[in-house]
């Protein structure tokens, strides 16, 4: 089962290229680098569910990992997602025994959100996953080609953050 659905993932890879070589050599950027995301996202999925972890809770142990102690609220803006994805996510983290979601007694308002030993843990087997997809798709660009994309995409997601025409 798992070669047929190894098979057709790599006929659809390989369509999305014929794609852009071929069909739309010139079309938009957002088209390119949604393709580029997905590429991303399923090469780290695939190695994210080797070691269990769902893809839906990376962005939140990234982010954990980086700043312990958020409330649900401020890990909701950084990983730019709805409140209740965030709040799915962080149960089913919790289950996992990855983080703890507490209440502070001197402020019931707020769910504050704390990696676990075993979500702090996890950085050292996750970060390496991210770390060879990126060397995967970086594979063939000269350093100075990954400065002027990186440089680019900075400037995109700056010009796109100060757009007055975004409906949050």
């Amino acid at each position: 089962m798992a070669g047929n659905s190894n098979k057709r993932d790599q006929e659809i890879a390989e369509r999305v290229l014929r794609h852009w070589h071929e069909a739309v050599p010139n079309d938009r950027m957002a088209h390119l680098v949604k393709d580029a995301s997905r590429g991303f996202l399923r090469a780290l999925q695939g190695r994210l569910a080797q070691h269990d972890v769902q893809l839906g809770h990376w962005s939140f142990l990234r982010i954990l990992w980086e700043r312990d102690g958020l409330t649900q609220r401020e890990l909701t803006i950084e990983a730019g997602v709805m409140e209740p994805t965030t709040f799915t996510a962080l149960r089913a983290m919790e289950k996992l025994g990855y983080v703890s979601l507490v209440q502070l007694p001197d402020n019931r308002k707020n769910l504050f959100v704390y990696l676990t030993p075993r979500g702090k843990n996890l950085k050292s087997v996750l970060i390496p996953l991210a770390e060879e997809v990126n060397a995967i798709a970086l594979d063939g660009l000269s350093s100075a080609d990954v400065a002027t994309v990186r440089r680019a995409l900075i400037v995109m997601i700056s010009n796109l953050a100060q757009d007055a025409g975004a409906v949050l």
